[in-house]
């Protein structure tokens, strides 16, 4: 058996350990297996370049960051793009694997790779996609990997800023990933214990938020935000994409955490700072939940692909593991619902949203 196998888009904690999983599972469970490994995510597969990954290549990387094989983002709009007579980033794509020999394709992505997976599979390639990405947002699934990890940084970042922020009396927007989901930006936030949570899929008033403030300012020393870096007001929130992004060009493009440090500064008489945590939710070693998680989904990817599987991608469902359909989730996104469990329970406990 000949099987292909790539990290896609950004990195997170878990790929290498996924890697693991899906390998060794495949050295000693599959006969005649063999694993190629493309190297920088589907530009690998465009360009035929890879390497034989061995049980050595895999021993010990379930605690490596990062990703051996390296990665790169091919944005999915440009996959059909024709230029001149040269054939499409997809159908390079496909006529390698048809030249490769490949009995099947496996990728580690979110949802951009997923949407790209999906392309392939229709394209008539046997694909097999692994639910990759800190922002918890691939539809069908109740978690991917590497989302454990990023909440348990993130929630330390926010512990820390608490300390200096009591010290000095300040209040801080500390800016989360996640520009279109708020689920690493939510759970972090709770786990912290931040005053309050700002999403993209709750819009702030900031009149309302300087009240807030205000008023959290006379029961403590400082008061710490949560802020995905897709948070956006109730005014952008009513824009169409092409306003918000007239708007924010308007802004300087400045940070959202930027934005709201200054407006909030103006509405209130304290001092608010922004902090920007940026790829270090991305970094570093997984979490033990992560590694758990990451073997587990590795392994089980690996026995579809024994079992012929295929145009499927892992999930998690009620703590089991399943799959779903590529063309039946590609393109839909799992979003934070307003009137959830959760958010309602953080709002009974006095977490603010902004709304």
């Amino acid at each position: 058996m000949r099987i292909g196998i790539l990290t896609s888009g950004g990195d997170c904690p878990g790929l290498n350990a996924v890697l693991r999983g899906f390998c060794k599972y495949c050295f000693n469970k599959i006969k005649d297996v063999e694993i190629l490994g493309f190297l920088e995510g589907y530009a690998g597969l465009m360009n035929r370049e890879y390497k034989q990954l061995t049980p050595a290549d895999v021993e010990n990387i379930l605690d490596v960051g990062g990703t051996i094989l390296g990665t790169s983002r091919q944005p999915y709009k440009l996959m059909t793009v024709k230029e001149g007579d040269a054939p499409t980033k997809l159908q390079m794509m496909v006529d390698n694997y048809k030249k490769l020999k490949l009995d099947v394709l496996v990728t580690l992505g979110g949802a951009g790779t997923h949407k790209t997976a999906s392309l392939l599979s229709v394209e008539g390639c046997n694909v097999i996609g692994l639910p990759k990405t800190i922002d918890n947002d691939i539809y069908g699934t109740d978690v991917t990997f590497g989302f454990h990890t990023a909440v348990s940084i993130a929630a330390d970042a926010l512990k820390r800023i608490r300390t200096t922020a009591d010290s000095h009396r300040r209040v801080f927007f500390v800016e989360v990933m996640g520009n279109k989901v708020g689920w690493l930006t939510l759970y972090a936030g709770v786990a912290a214990g931040a005053d309050a949570i700002l999403i993209p899929e709750i819009p702030y008033d900031e009149d309302k938020l300087a009240a807030f403030i205000a008023e959290k300012m006379k029961q403590r020393r400082s008061v710490v935000i949560a802020v995905a870096e897709g948070a956006m007001s109730v005014k952008e929130a009513a824009m169409s994409k092409k306003e918000r992004r007239d708007y924010l060009v308007q802004a300087g493009g400045s940070p959202v955490t930027d934005r709201l440090a200054s407006a909030m500064s103006a509405k209130t008489p304290f001092q608010c700072r922004s902090t920007i945590l940026g790829h270090i939710q991305r970094g570093g070693e997984p979490c033990a939940f992560d590694k758990l998680l990451s073997t587990e989904i590795g392994a089980f990817g690996a026995h579809l692909a024994q079992v012929g599987r295929y145009g499927v991608t892992v999930c998690v469902r009620n703590n089991r593991l399943g799959f779903n359909i590529l063309t039946d989730i590609a393109g839909r996104t799992k979003r934070v619902p307003s009137d959830g469990q959760l958010v309602l329970l953080c709002k009974d406990t006095g977490i603010y949203f902004g709304d």
